[in-house]
């Protein structure tokens, strides 16, 4: 058996893309597709790859911690630098990172394709450092702009980065796990931008330590990703077949090696190094796919996740507690359903994730629909209203926040993976954005029992479209989902 393996292995090594098709096609019917499995008889080691997905997820940590660098000392940065009572520059600077992380995205994909996502890596923390250190020293609003934007195209790029690296190099027995530290990533980067940002309102300038600090994770991001392993799918793609095999050795062990190759020639055609058009992500065989992702990012962003975080301050406040406590509450919430999202993710599974966790949102939210009813006493309405916004953050973490991003590159062909993750993450900033915009306004002119029961019912849609359009991809190969998703010519 192991003979007619290596004469299938060597075969392919050696022959055109095309051919290795043909000859795959005619091995698969005869006694090796038989026997091909008896290879894999273990999972490769997790701890192989852990390493680099733990580099790559510093890039979920930079995003988390620029998120909410600002949020406590946006006080002291308007004082210093002369726009305080300015709600609108306030608001830019908030906001100004939104518009740069949807050029990011925009662009996110291209980038990976193009240099490779170890690369990719090192020019989404180049901008946060540059933009980071501008804000750290600038003197004017204009500075504090620009260097927030910087920030915003890194934040823009990492996010596509981090999904396709983290899905490509993990093996498939813990892809879950690992795709569950992106977000466990994002949370303790705002809880780390919460704690630094606490003696700002007692030391002078110290929102400008805050800006620093952050250039310290990035410039190890950009050092450590020259050793850490390259995606072997993005190298078998560029046709450097051997430094694909080398890459897999390193991050599944050497009895795995063949094995993962041979996978990866079952879906070559031949057309992997063709450009892919953007008209071919929106029609014909692809439709589907990428239609199921930037469904899954407009409904996460219209599930009401960002109001909450918004309101939550003042949810808290007229209960007594003080914001500094109330987001060490919502952080903690956050990053226990991360937890214990990823314990579950390769047990039940990211569908069942999916599914209870937006119908969990949409419990919380009806509680958040009690607690503003008039008929509620007041000390009734804090404690539901309170613990509504827990339990909704908390079944957010635990499937609709960490799910998507790592269910998108999943389903996603190998052809199209980079390019349909900028189209989806581009949606996310864009939704993102007018749901901060907006929230405040709707807030006023509706009311938070309409607006609370109109996220109720994005919630439970959720429900619907995930039972119907998603698939189940625990423990699958990439190479066993594009199969079963994409129609074949």
């Amino acid at each position: 058996m192991l003979e007619r393996e290596g004469r299938a292995f060597s075969m392919y090594k050696r022959m055109p893309s095309r051919d290795r098709s043909d000859v795959m096609d005619v091995e698969e019917n005869s006694a090796f597709s038989q026997d091909s499995m008896d290879v894999e008889t273990t999972n490769p080691s997790m701890w192989l790859s852990f390493p680099h997905v733990v580099v790559g997820t510093l890039s979920s940590f930079l995003f988390g911690y620029h998120l909410g660098v600002v949020n406590e000392p946006l006080e002291s940065i308007s004082l210093d630098l002369g726009f305080s009572g300015n709600t609108l520059a306030e608001g830019l600077v908030v906001s100004t990172c939104l518009g740069g992380a949807l050029i990011g995205s925009l662009f996110s994909g291209w980038i990976a394709d193009g240099v490779g996502r170890r690369r990719a890596f090192q020019l989404c923390a180049l901008p946060m450092i540059i933009g980071a250190s501008t804000s750290a020293t600038t003197k004017t609003l204009a500075g504090m702009l620009i260097g927030r934007f910087l920030v915003g195209t890194g934040m823009g790029i990492g996010p596509s980065a981090v999904a396709l690296y983290v899905t490509e190099v993990s093996p498939a027995s813990v892809r879950g796990t690992y795709g569950s530290f992106i977000q466990i990533a994002t949370c303790l980067g705002l809880m780390v931008a919460l704690f630094i940002g606490i003696p700002v309102k007692e030391i002078a300038g110290w929102w400008r330590i805050c800006f620093w600090v952050s250039t310290i994770p990035a410039g190890f991001l950009a050092v450590a990703m020259m050793f850490c392993a390259e995606s072997p799918h993005w190298l078998y793609k560029q046709g450097r077949i051997a430094e694909a095999e080398a890459e897999f050795e390193r991050l599944l062990g050497g009895s795995h090696v063949k094995y993962a190759m041979v996978e990866l020639a079952k879906l070559d055609r031949g057309d992997d190094a063709d450009t892919v058009k953007l008209s071919e992500l929106f029609y014909g065989r692809h439709f589907r796919v990428v239609y199921i992702g930037s469904t899954l990012f407009a409904l996460q962003q219209l599930s009401g996740i960002n109001a909450v975080f918004y309101f939550s301050s003042s949810v808290f406040k007229s209960a007594g507690v003080p914001s500094d406590v109330a987001n060490a509450f919502i952080g903690v919430a956050n990053l226990s359903g991360s937890i214990i999202a990823m314990l579950l993710m390769d047990k039940l599974g990211r569908k069942m994730l999916l599914l209870w966790s937006f119908f969990g949102m949409a419990i919380s939210m009806l509680v958040q629909v009690a607690a503003a009813n008039t008929f509620v006493s007041g000390s009734a309405s804090l404690y539901l209203s309170v613990g509504g916004m827990l339990m909704f953050v908390l079944t957010f973490a635990l499937g609709a926040g960490p799910v998507p991003s790592l269910l998108l590159p999943e389903i996603f062909p190998s052809r199209i993976r980079a390019k349909a993750m900028a189209i989806c993450m581009s949606v996310h900033w864009v939704i993102n954005f007018f749901v901060g915009l907006l929230f405040l306004r709707l807030l006023e002119q509706l009311g938070p029992q309409l607006l609370y029961s109109m996220f109720a019912s994005v919630c439970m849609m959720a429900v619907v479209f995930v039972k119907k359009n998603v698939i189940e991809t625990k423990g699958k190969s990439l190479q066993e989902i594009e199969v079963a998703l994409l129609p074949q010519e």
